[in-house]
């Protein structure tokens, strides 16, 4: 059942998909179909913003402009998973998740209803896809992984049909990317059930097919490039490759620190340590401000941060003491934050020949409930391999037992 789970890691980043349909036979110069698409846009925006409800009042205004188009119903759903998965108050968690699942039923039922009267209306099949995708990662949530696989699958021969109605729908390969580049990455009865049942993972179809997606498609655009930023900078290993994007990223929307966070790891692993101290001061400066969206939750990631730095300079005593700083805050949110904090101390032992030290971090890390992600995956990388200090003239100071 672990392995079966792991389809939540494959989705997650899919779930955030904005998947914008245009073709311009079907929506031509109508208004109204325009009006949506501009609305559609600015809440695809606000949400890359990290504006939460300013994404939803977007949105909102795209269902205002028609009602039974299940379009904008769709990106509602994902709005308000979205601000269900990045909540901090648990009442808050349960208001989005009564407006995420009304959606996602307004969504299916317009849908359904358009194919019945059209089956190939291109746009019912993507927004039934959409919704799907947000029951799909609902289920995974709730541990219910027999329904978001079933759901999984039904995702997939959607998204393949939208793109037989309508082959010059660039952003649809925006989803099929992310489901070809992560399925690559399982092993084992996972990888076999998964081509048998849903797509054979691949990763370089993957990578391409983000890239088609950033180049000539339209309100996907940036979220390609969030997923090459996050390919290249994570499993492909490529921080060079990523750098430019992250920058670009951070540029665009400000207020998402993600983004930001991102770059720091980019450029430490670049060994631009400056240039990664400077970022962290800047988001530190904004957390001690209080302006929203930046909490005083994201300390522990602050603290991640510095810990990275001190890492990749060989300081491991120093990144050590921020490492056990970030795993103080025991909350679900942190999950990730305490996973990598766990996977680098781990690193840290490796790097001083410590291997029982450094397996029991590891495992550690891997037993975490809600840590699903790069930082388990790392995790495992190291149980099977010790991790090994780059030979890099800033850290070699770390390399003493």
């Amino acid at each position: 059942m672990r392995k079966i789970s792991s389809l939540g890691v494959i989705l997650l980043l899919s779930l955030w998909a904005i998947f914008p349909f245009h073709d311009p036979e079907i929506w031509g110069k109508d208004p109204a179909r325009e009006r949506i698409e501009d609305f559609i846009q600015s809440g695809v925006e606000k949400g890359l913003n990290l504006d939460g409800p300013g994404a939803v009042a977007e949105l909102t205004r795209a269902i205002e402009v028609d009602r039974e188009n299940p379009l904008g119903y769709a990106f509602l759903a994902m709005a308000h998973l979205f601000l269900y998965e990045t909540a901090f108050d648990e009442g808050e968690k349960k208001k989005c998740e009564s407006s995420m699942l009304l959606a996602v039923e307004d969504t299916q039922s317009r849908a359904e209803k358009r194919m019945g009267k059209d089956p190939k209306n291109a746009e019912a099949c993507f927004s039934l896809a959409i919704s799907r995708m947000v029951k799909n990662r609902w289920e995974i949530i709730r541990k219910n992984y027999f329904r978001a696989f079933r759901e999984a699958q039904g995702v997939w021969d959607l998204l393949e049909k939208t793109q037989e109605l309508d082959p010059q729908n660039f952003d649809v390969y925006y989803p099929m990317g992310v489901l070809h580049y992560h399925l690559a990455q399982l092993s084992g009865i996972a990888r076999w059930i998964t081509s048998l049942f849903i797509a054979s993972g691949d990763r370089e179809r993957g990578l391409k097919e983000f890239e088609t997606a950033y180049e000539k498609g339209r309100l996907m655009k940036d979220l390609a490039a969030s997923s090459l930023l996050s390919a290249y900078s994570g499993y492909e290993k490529q921080p060079a490759r990523a750098l430019p994007l992250a920058k670009a990223l951070k540029e665009k929307y400000p207020d998402n620190y993600n983004f930001s966070f991102a770059l720091i790891n980019i450029l430490s692993d670049l060994g631009r340590f400056d240039e990664a101290g400077a970022v962290v001061r800047e988001i530190g400066n904004e957390i001690k401000a209080g302006r929203p969206p930046y909490r005083p939750e994201l300390w522990p990631r602050y603290q991640q941060s510095l810990g990275k730095i001190s890492l990749d300079q060989g300081e491991y005593d120093k990144a050590t003491e921020y490492f056990k700083q970030a795993l103080k805050d025991t909350a679900p949110y942190n999950s990730r934050v305490r996973a990598w904090a766990l996977v680098r101390l781990g690193m840290i032992h490796d790097a001083r020949k410590e291997r029982k030290q450094a397996e029991d971090y590891y495992r550690t890390a891997l037993d975490l409930e809600g840590a699903e992600g790069s930082a388990q995956r790392a995790a495992r990388e190291y149980l099977e391999t010790p991790y090994s200090p780059p030979a890099r003239k800033e850290n070699m100071q770390g390399k003493k037992p």
